[in-house]
């Protein structure tokens, strides 16, 4: 996954521990008619991805000494989203893509009926845990992560990304239009994850604008890391195919700007977003860790 810190190896690896041994809680197949569904969403939920956004969750409530069992929680929560928007996109109606996460989407190691109704499933779950008490014993809190939640999946956030997503396909999009798709297609997700972590903290919105920052930038530097991906990766350690956009013609960071100005631009927003945190010590090293691995993961 290119250069790995030791202290972002690590939390990685346990993330990924955590966040699966609770979808398999979740997720345990009833012994009824419904078998088939639990086993999509466990296809698609369980195993692969970087975790990259319960790993935000997490990161950023260990700024305010959240529990970590809570944390993740809300962090799982988040990777249901995530995912659900994955199966979706990958449906023929959408991107129509066989391959995900190095396995065959769910549409085709199941159906088309199944894939939907996993997408919708993993959405209602991630409501699930984070309305469930376990998660926090202040109901406000819960109520402040189901809203912010709400907004970054919605026509405000990821689903009408996606939408602009699709008109990019016959439109000429602009520099502007580009970096507005991908900060809802891809940035609000990542962007409440980190907020997800100030909330459990109790952390109110005015005390936020530094770590929003963070989460605002790192989200396009990520998106910028993947078109450069997109182009010159491999499409068997990226788990899925690569240069359909290229294909389709569709306006991109890497197409607008070019390789080089493409990776400066992500350079420059990383050390941005590492500047965001300078009011933080040691307990933000996690948070830095992250933001450089945007620029230097091979997938």
């Amino acid at each position: 996954m290119g250069a790995l810190t030791p202290i972002l190896a690590n939390a990685l690896i346990e993330v990924a521990r955590e966040v699966d041994q609770l979808f398999d809680h979740v997720l345990a197949v009833p012994d009824d008619a419904r078998a088939p569904l639990y086993l999509a969403m466990r296809h698609a939920a369980i195993g692969g991805g970087k975790r990259m956004r319960p790993l935000l969750t997490v990161a950023a409530s260990q700024l305010f000494n959240v529990d970590r069992a809570a944390a993740v929680r809300v962090g799982c929560a988040i990777e249901a989203i995530h995912v659900y928007s994955l199966i979706h996109d990958d449906l023929p109606c959408m991107d129509d893509d066989d391959m995900r996460r190095g396995k065959p989407t769910v549409h085709k190691a199941f159906d088309e009926a199944i894939a939907v109704l996993a997408g919708d499933s993993l959405h209602e779950i991630a409501f699930e845990l984070i309305v469930d008490g376990a998660t926090h014993a202040d109901p406000f809190v819960r109520l402040e992560l189901i809203e912010g939640l709400a907004r970054a999946s919605g026509p405000a956030g990821m689903a009408g990304g996606q939408m602009m997503d699709i008109a990019a396909e016959t439109s000429d999009f602009d520099l502007a239009a580009v970096t507005r798709c991908q900060a809802l297609k891809t940035g609000a997700l990542i962007a409440f994850s980190v907020e997800a972590g100030a909330i459990l903290g109790r952390l109110p919105p005015e005390g936020r604008a530094s770590l929003r920052g963070y989460a605002r930038d790192i989200g396009l530097a990520f998106q910028i890391a993947d078109d450069l991906l997109d182009h010159e990766g491999d499409e068997e350690a990226a788990g899925k195919a690569l240069r359909k956009d290229e294909g389709k013609g569709k306006a991109t960071f890497l197409s607008l700007l070019g390789v080089e100005r493409a990776r400066a631009q992500a350079q420059m927003l990383v050390d941005q977003a590492i500047g965001h945190l300078a009011s933080f010590g040691a307990e933000a090293d996690l948070l830095r860790a992250i933001a450089r691995y945007a620029v230097e993961r091979d997938r």
